[in-house]
């Protein structure tokens, strides 16, 4: 059994706590935006997006500052302001209901916020989480890459997503339960308890992070900058980033569109965030075993597997409409949505630990900081197509039906719901194709 580094499990141990305050707040984020704060299935989701995006592209740059200053400091920097961010993202309809612009409880009542500038408080609130996030998704990883030697990586990177995974799971076992007690107002609860959590965060690296591997700290800012001109001319890995763009665009649809297309066609009752739960549950369970598995294959040869099932994921998720009666029990959208995140799990286990494997063997010593910033472009670019594109279908094939005068209107304009999941099927399928593509390229090129 390998060994590991205290620096090494205090980076996962807090890397848990960050995911689970980031999922809890981040399953029902268009919720909370449109649901508390008034905004149009387009308007929240574009505003989710830009928050996801930033927070994917800006550890480019603060992966390589985190480089310079340490990554101790870093992360110290990083949990203050994510504890300051869920505190304030909580705190916000506290000001807005005081204001009369709002009556929060079961279900929210408007009384002027709609249309006003107050609630657009949220973007810099937003903008001090997106900040703080940042660090977390270069340096953490990164600790990874450090703690570990060649031999040990791989298995390191799987330590490390299960980590993720099982913070994504905790963190969204708190959101249904809360919805069933408080309604509405859950969407507002669930900041703070995010916020406590990156306190203890905090304080657990306060005490625990201390890493005897300092190497590319205290770089110059002229170095800084050179590091940055490298990755940002490394064609072969802007490639690839485009092509795995692909599979996150699907999956980001967990929380872009999931969320509302289940309380919409399946009811109220609905419970978004344990269907959410279903993706790390799988992770976790699983993620050992494909690793092991895939161990002695190339990190590209396993990225592809996955890259054909998530295209399989969205058509499973689009057959929910095929089924009249219930599934052993349950509504026929929430089972074939469970069974589509099944596949979509099973895609992740496959394509993300290598991928962050593959990118930390092209970083030079040193520079794992910057590099592993630089792999999370994929998730900027899928941030913004996917959250945007989920605003545009959403209001097309599966709208608010708040919006209409009776259901049967609102049945009517949601009679084709499921052509969401083939716009994102046909996604997934062309990324595929195109990484068999890129390898045959990236074999020849060896």
């Amino acid at each position: 059994m390998a060994k590991y580094t205290r620096a090494f499990w205090t980076a996962n141990a807090a890397e848990l706590l960050e995911r689970m305050s980031y999922y809890a707040v981040f399953i029902v984020i268009t919720l909370y935006l449109s649901n508390t704060l008034g905004f149009s299935d387009l308007e929240a989701s574009l505003i989710s997006g830009l928050f996801s995006g930033g927070l994917y592209l800006l550890p480019m740059f603060t992966g390589a500052f985190a480089d310079k200053i340490g990554y101790r400091k870093s992360l110290v920097v990083a949990f203050t302001l994510l504890s300051a961010g869920y505190l304030m993202q909580g705190l916000l309809p506290v000001f807005l209901e005081s204001a009369g612009l709002v009556e929060y409880g079961e279900k929210t009542v408007f009384t002027g916020l709609i249309g006003s500038w107050e609630r657009y408080l949220i973007v810099p609130v937003m903008i001090v989480i997106m900040v703080g996030g940042s660090f977390i998704k270069s340096i953490i990883s990164a600790s990874v890459a450090r703690e570990t030697t060649s031999e040990t990586r791989a298995r390191g990177y799987s330590i490390f997503y299960m980590m993720v995974n099982i913070g994504a799971f905790t963190g969204k076992c708190f959101v249904d339960p809360l919805r069933s007690l408080v309604g509405d107002s859950a969407y507002i609860y669930i900041n703070f308890f995010s916020a406590v959590l990156c306190v203890v965060a905090l304080v657990s690296v306060l005490l625990f992070y201390h890493s005897a591997n300092h190497s590319g700290e205290g770089k110059s800012v002229a170095e800084v900058l050179y590091g940055l001109r490298k990755v940002f001319t490394n064609g072969r890995l802007l490639v690839l980033i485009l092509i795995v763009t692909g599979f996150w665009i699907v999956q980001q649809q967990l929380y872009a569109t999931m969320p509302k297309y289940v309380i919409r066609l399946a009811g109220e009752t609905a419970k978004p965030g344990w269907i959410a739960n279903v993706n790390p549950f799988v992770v976790v369970v699983c993620v050992n075993f494909v690793t092991r598995l895939m161990a002695r294959r190339k990190a590209l040869t396993s990225i592809t597997v996955g890259m054909f099932l998530i295209p399989l994921s969205a058509l499973v998720m689009a057959s929910g409409n095929l089924f009249g009666d219930d599934l052993w029990g349950f509504h026929p959208i929430t089972v074939m949505m469970i069974a589509g995140i099944v596949f979509q799990a099973l895609a992740e286990c496959f394509i993300s630990p290598r991928y962050m494997e593959y990118f930390s063997l092209q970083a030079p010593k040193g520079e794992e900081g910057l590099f592993l910033g630089f792999s999370h472009l994929h998730s900027f670019l899928s941030s913004i197509l996917g959250f945007g594109l989920s605003g545009i279908l959403l209001s097309r094939y599966c709208p608010d039906p708040n919006l209409y005068a009776d259901v049967a209107e609102w049945q009517a304009a949601s009679a084709d719901a499921h052509y969401i999941w083939f716009w994102f099927a046909g996604i997934g399928m062309i990324s595929a194709f195109a990484l068999i593509a890129y390898s045959k390229f990236a074999k020849s090129g060896d």
